[in-house]
């Protein structure tokens, strides 16, 4: 999938846009995305980055960094997709100067959004904004059952099962790994820790079933209350693998929740306890 941050980094051409944050890219997403998939115009869709309500002072836990919203783009179908740098700036723009420039600029001959979708100054644009324009539109209606912050409840929560339901998709979350304090290496899980973006949601503490890099993953969120922690940590153990992770970027999948955390009477506790674990996430299932 071709990547633009200014409408003049893509041709020109007949396209078919949705338009809209798509955080996560969950399936009421997806409705609106597959409606420019399958025609004879290039699939294209129109994002922001940050998140509005991060600039607007509202405040919002993302489901997914940019990175990882682009991949599951590219995954259904997306040709090209063009971010917009969301600034105070253009959410000033009345609606037809932010369409002729950001979407129209690239040939848009369709343009489709979900139920709701506002832009513009006092958010007083619509899909009627583009048909006036002359631009075809099409409103795809609500997923049933699908809301964005209902996902991300049930993901703070630690109800991921639930949320991948909603996703459609397990929940994820992702990370840089970073040196850790290498205890689990010293009691036989060596983990990777994760450094994850501050903006993204993290599932509530616990012990979860998952996997990474092709491999099931027992993976601990939380701040090791048996070592007397309080720095929140992601560590994930990956069943059976071996390599060099520093540095790498890893995405975890998260498939249930096991247990809540816990501190032990001894250490030969405590790893009786990862072993246990570990024969949990072998037997684990993904949503």
């Amino acid at each position: 999938m071709n990547v633009a941050h200014r409408p003049a980094e893509l041709e020109r051409r007949p396209r078919a846009v949705a338009i809209g944050m798509f955080d996560g890219v969950h399936r009421g997403h997806r409705a609106v995305v597959s409606e420019v998939l399958g025609r004879d115009l290039t699939p294209t869709v129109v994002t922001f980055n940050p998140h509005p309500r991060e600039v607007l002072g509202y405040g919002v836990a993302l489901l997914s960094t940019l990175e990882r919203r682009l991949e599951l783009l590219a995954e259904i179908g997306v040709e090209d997709t063009l971010v917009v740098a969301f600034t105070p700036e253009l959410a000033a723009l009345t609606p037809e100067a932010f369409a002729e420039s950001n979407v129209l600029a690239t040939g848009a001959e369709l343009v489709v959004a979900g139920h709701g979708f506002r832009f513009g100054a006092g958010r007083s644009g619509s899909l009627a904004t583009f048909a006036k324009l002359g631009v075809q539109t099409r409103q795809v209606d609500l997923v049933p059952g699908i809301s964005s912050t209902e996902i991300r409840r049930l993901i703070a929560a630690g109800d991921v099962r639930s949320a991948a339901a909603m996703l459609g998709r397990p929940v994820e979350v992702e990370g840089v790994v970073v040196s850790g304090d290498a205890r689990g290496g010293t009691l036989g899980f060596p983990t990777a820790n994760l450094r994850v973006e501050r903006s993204l949601l993290v599932p509530d503490f616990g012990i979860y079933a998952g996997s990474a890099l092709g491999h099931r993953a027992a993976v601990s969120i939380g701040v090791n209350p048996h070592y007397g922690g309080s720095e929140r940590r992601i560590e994930a153990f990956l069943l059976d693998y071996e390599g060099n992770l520093y540095g790498k970027r890893v995405v975890v999948e998260l498939w249930e929740r096991l247990r809540e955390e816990a501190a032990f009477t001894s250490e030969a506790e405590l790893v009786a306890q990862i072993g246990r674990d570990v024969e949990a996430t072998r037997a684990a299932t993904r949503p």
